[in-house]
This record gives structure tokens, C-alpha cells and sequence, in this order.
């Protein structure tokens, strides 16, 4: 497409200066990581897709987001500024309409050594966005009376955290339990360096997580407050184990990812690789960028760790929004904002988002790795866009970008940012 080939040339010069930039009178610093394939990264690009003019359909004449349409030029220009001046080393994006994919891009360097480009097809660290596909499971297996949102953790986990019986499956999946963060404890939350050198191959169990966690008090009394903590979905995931008898990453699979056909998406359990294409990840450390494309996982276990793509995870939130996983009652329990999420606006495994011209759904991530995230639709899932955003220099602007890029995908053109903090 026309767009497309006339960026060619300054995406190619954009990934040689940021190579140079990384290069430089330092050289690469090795980290030997465990045996692992070869994976490789296909070929970039930015592409406006006429399958259909979004934006035309029944329901869009100028209500909610997304009025006017896809503006190519504007979601190129805001994916650019997600490198050049967020300061990523890549980042992927991909809207969708009707279910159709009516642009997709990919800008930066998919990797340091060759100057590959990244694929805008590639898979990513969804970091925090699995906690949407957790809370999806835990809500179905509620609508199979399997258990009630409101039952206590002790009654489905007896022990499993000093006062239990107070916390509930809801306090878990909103972030009003009060329980400690256990990855804001000094043996998970390392600086790089030593992360580098001791954790970065560490395998976790969810029991020693948890154990973590229980070693500090909780934050405030369950449902008194509002504290954004990986702790809750480590227990959500322990409850679907509990309740099913099954790995809560083998119900994520039957219940969403083989049903919805997600054939780029796994939640891994220790394995360290990213399978097919994707981009590379790196630190920019004083020595020079380290590769952390590769990582023991188990540390994000129900809270983070699943693997995905811009089109899987868009064909999951339309499913989602659609009322296709879960019935009407449940979808409306998990898009109910808790009072005390604050600008947060987090529900039951997703928040909302408001852009300058409406208010849409989903979630955001980040392992405070490099690996980011954000998948986000409007309630009807009509528009919905994924990104992915490998983090490399620290500018202080990451977000701010990735909030630029929404608001001009569901806006039709390049407006003002979308206005939510970060929770993942």
C-alpha cells in the first residue's frame, strides 16, 4: 500500500540509529541463557487494510469512539512516536473493525544483532492482560455454580492467607483484598543488575509466592481500599486448580484459547522462549543493551505470564465484549468498576479507559522487563486495538505514547491522549 511503501525508508533509518545508538563505542553485553530454538522476526511494515470502511457500518454514525474512521497516517505517525520519542526499541499495533483487521503496524528494531524488523503479526509478553483471561475462567466457572464471587478465599483455599475468610473471589479479581504485592517484596522486586544475576532464571512456585506475600500484613482491611496486587491472581489461579483439578493454564486453553482458535497465544509454565516471530527485548544498561527476550516466567505465574499476539488478543476481547464467554449477568458483574479503583476504573480483570471521544475497555501490562502490553475495545467490541511495546530507552514518555496511539485509533484521527494511569 501507498503508506506503507513511502515509510519504508524512514522505518529502515529509524531502526539503523537506533542499532547505532545501541551499538556505540560499547559493545553487546552476553547473557548465556539456557538452550533454547531459534526463533525468528519477519518482516515489519504499516499497512491501512480495505476489507471494509470502519466506521460505515449500522451503529456508527458518530456515537462513541471511533467516529470518522481509521486515519493511517495519524496511527503511523503515533506508533513512530512510540520509538522515537517513548522510547521503545519496537512496539507492535493492530486495530480491528467489525473483527477485521483495518490497520496494523510495526516500527523499531526487532533485533539489535541483525537490524531485523519486527513483525506486526510477531507474539509478545502480554505481562498483565492475562489476568483478563484468569478472571474470564474464575467468572465461568461461577455462572457453573462452581463457587460464588462472594465466598470466601478460605472456604475454596482453607489456610492459604491469615485472614481468608474475610477476602473474597470479588476482593481478589477488583483489587480491594488488601493483600500484599508479592513482587513488591525485596527478594522479587530486584534492580536489573541483580536480577540479571540471580533472578532471571529462578523458578517460582505459587506457593513460595504466596508465602511471600503472607510475610508482610496486608495493606488495609478486605474491601477498604483499593492496592493493585499480582498476589490476588496468583490465588485466582491457585482457586481454578483447587475447584477444577487442572492447571488453571490447562483451563485458560480449553475454555478460551482452543475454543477462540488463539493459535499465537500460551501461557507458559518455565518455559523461558518466545515461540515464532517476535522482537526482541532489551535493558539499556551502562555496559550496553542486555537481550531479555528470554526468562524463567514462573514469577508472573496467573498474573502475567501469558504469551499472544495483536490479532489473537483482539479475537479474545471481541469474544469477551461479545458475550460469547461469559452470559450477560456475569459480563455486566466484571464490567462493574470498583468504587475505590480510583482513576484506575478496574473491574473484574479489566478497566476502563476514557479517550477524548468515549470510554472503552480492557487491560494494559507491563513485567517491568522491557515486555509491554495494552489491549483495549469499545463495549460493544465493534473497535478494539493491541499493542505491544518492547521498552528500552527510559524517556519517561512510554505510556504517554501508548495512550497517544489509543486515542487516535478510537478517535479516527490524532487527538489528545487517552487519560488512565497504568495498572498492570
Amino acid at each position: 500500500m501507498r503508506v506503507a511503501e513511502r515509510r519504508g525508508a524512514s522505518r529502515t533509518a529509524r531502526g539503523v540509529r537506533i542499532v547505532a545508538l545501541a551499538l556505540a563505542g560499547v559493545g553487546l553485553v552476553g547473557v548465556t541463557a539456557p538452550t533454547a530454538g531459534a526463533f525468528g522476526t519477519g518482516p515489519g511494515g504499516a499497512t491501512a487494510v480495505g476489507e471494509e470502511q470502519p466506521g460505515t457500518g449500522p451503529e456508527a454514525a458518530g456515537r462513541g469512539p471511533h467516529r470518522g474512521g481509521v486515519d493511517a497516517r495519524a496511527l503511523n505517525e503515533a506508533l513512530e512516536g512510540v520509538i522515537d520519542v517513548g522510547g521503545a526499541s519496537s512496539s507492535l499495533a493492530r486495530v480491528t473493525e467489525y473483527g477485521r483487521t483495518v490497520w496494523k503496524g510495526a516500527e523499531g528494531v526487532g533485533d539489535f544483532s541483525t537490524g531485523a524488523e519486527p513483525s506486526a503479526s510477531g507474539r509478545f509478553r502480554i505481562a498483565s492482560v492475562t489476568k483478563t483471561f484468569v478472571a474470564t475462567v474464575v467468572l465461568q466457572l461461577v455462572g457453573e455454580g462452581r463457587f460464588g464471587l462472594d465466598d470466601s478465599v478460605e472456604s475454596l483455599l482453607p489456610g492459604a492467607v491469615p485472614g481468608g475468610g474475610s477476602v473474597t473471589v470479588r476482593q481478589l479479581l477488583n483489587h480491594t483484598s488488601g493483600l500484599f504485592d508479592y513482587t513488591a517484596d525485596p527478594a522479587v522486586d530486584v534492580d536489573n543488575a541483580t536480577w540479571l544475576r540471580e533472578g532471571r532464571w529462578r523458578s517460582w512456585t505459587p506457593q513460595q509466592l504466596l508465602a511471600v506475600a503472607n510475610s508482610h500484613p496486608p495493606y488495609f482491611a478486605p474491601g477498604t481500599g483499593w492496592h493493585y496486587a499480582n498476589t490476588n491472581y496468583l490465588l485466582a489461579g491457585m482457586i481454578v486448580e483447587r475447584v477444577t483439578g487442572h492447571d488453571w493454564r490447562r483451563e485458560v486453553e480449553r475454555r478460551i484459547i482452543d475454543r477462540l482458535g488463539l493459535s499465537g497465544t500460551s501461557m507458559p509454565a518455565h518455559a523461558t522462549g518466545i515461540r515464532g516471530p517476535h522482537a526482541h527485548t532489551y535493558l539499556d544498561l551502562p555496559g550496553g543493551p542486555v537481550d531479555v527476550t528470554e526468562m524463567e516466567p514462573s514469577e508472573m505465574d496467573a498474573a502475567g505470564v501469558g504469551i499472544s499476539t495483536t490479532a489473537d488478543l483482539g479475537t479474545f476481547l471481541r469474544a469477551l465484549l461479545g458475550g460469547r464467554l461469559l452470559p450477560a449477568p456475569l459480563l455486566a458483574e466484571m464490567l462493574t468498576v470498583a468504587p475505590l479503583s480510583g482513576d484506575a476504573q478496574y473491574g473484574l480483570g479489566i478497566g476502563r479507559l476514557t479517550t477524548p471521544c468515549g470510554e472503552v475497555w480492557g487491560n494494559n501490562g507491563s513485567t517491568g522487563r522491557g515486555h509491554n502490553s495494552a489491549l483495549y475495545g469499545t463495549l460493544d467490541g465493534r473497535r478494539l486495538v493491541a499493542v505491544s511495546t518492547n521498552g528500552y530507552r527510559n524517556t519517561g514518555q512510554g505510556w504517554k505514547t501508548s495512550q497517544k496511539l489509543l486515542a487516535t485509533a478510537f478517535c479516527g484521527r490524532q487527538p489528545a491522549t487517552a487519560t488512565a494511569a497504568p495498572t498492570g
